[in-house]
C-alpha cells in the first residue's frame, strides 16, 4: 500500500505529499523523536523542524528507499545533531518553559547557596547546645513542638522560647 501511495504522488504535488506524510507518520515520528530527547515540548519542536527539512529537501529524494525510511533517516540525524548541540548541552528548560536558565547560572547559584549554607552552619555551631538542638529538631527533622518537648525533656513553652531565642541569636551572628 505504501509503495502505491508513494508512487501516486508526483514531485509537482509536494504540498499534498507533505500533508499526507504528516497525517500518516506525524505521531510515529513524534514518538521516535521523543525517544531521543525525552521531553515533549522539544520533541514537538524537533518534529516540526524535521518536516520542514523533509519538505525543503524533497527535490533531492532519489527514490532509493521508501519516503518513510528517508523521513526517518532525516529525523534520526536531526535528533543526533540536536543532542550534540550547544543548546542541548547548556540550556535547561524548567517545567515553566517561559523560564530558561543556563547550566552556568545554575552552578553559580549552587556555589552561592553553599556559601550561605556554610555561613548558617557556622553561626549555628556557635549557639549553645540547648538552642542548637531545637533548631535541628524543628527545621531539619521537622518535628512538632510537642515531639521536641518529649525529646529534650522540657515543656512545650520552653521549646518555643528556645526556638525564638535561637532565631534571634542566629540573626545577630549572621549580620556580623
Amino acid at each position: 500500500m505504501e509503495e502505491v501511495f508513494e508512487e501516486a504522488f508526483e514531485i509537482d504535488d509536494q504540498e499534498d505529499l507533505m500533508n499526507e506524510m504528516m497525517n500518516r507518520y506525524g505521531q510515529d515520528l513524534l514518538r521516535l523523536v521523543y525517544s531521543y530527547v525525552n521531553n515533549k515540548e522539544i520533541a514537538e519542536d524537533l518534529t516540526q523542524d524535521i518536516f520542514v527539512k523533509f519538505y525543503k529537501s524533497l527535490h533531492t529524494f532519489k527514490g532509493k528507499s521508501k519516503l518513510k525510511t528517508w523521513l526517518w533517516r532525516i529525523a534520526i540525524n536531526h535528533c543526533k545533531d540536536f543532542l550534540k548541540s550547544w543548546y542541548n548541552k547548556n540550556v535547561i528548560i524548567t517545567e515553566d518553559t517561559t523560564y530558561i536558565q543556563t547550566k552556568k547560572d545554575m552552578v553559580e547559584e549552587v556555589v552561592i547557596q553553599r556559601e550561605v549554607d556554610d555561613q548558617l552552619v557556622s553561626a549555628l555551631m556557635t549557639l549553645p547546645i540547648k538552642y542548637r538542638e531545637v533548631i535541628y529538631f524543628y527545621y531539619y527533622e521537622e518535628l512538632l513542638m510537642k515531639e521536641i518537648s518529649v525529646l529534650t525533656e522540657v515543656s512545650v513553652n520552653t521549646v518555643k522560647t528556645r526556638l525564638r531565642r535561637a532565631k534571634e541569636l542566629l540573626e545577630e551572628r549572621l549580620e556580623e
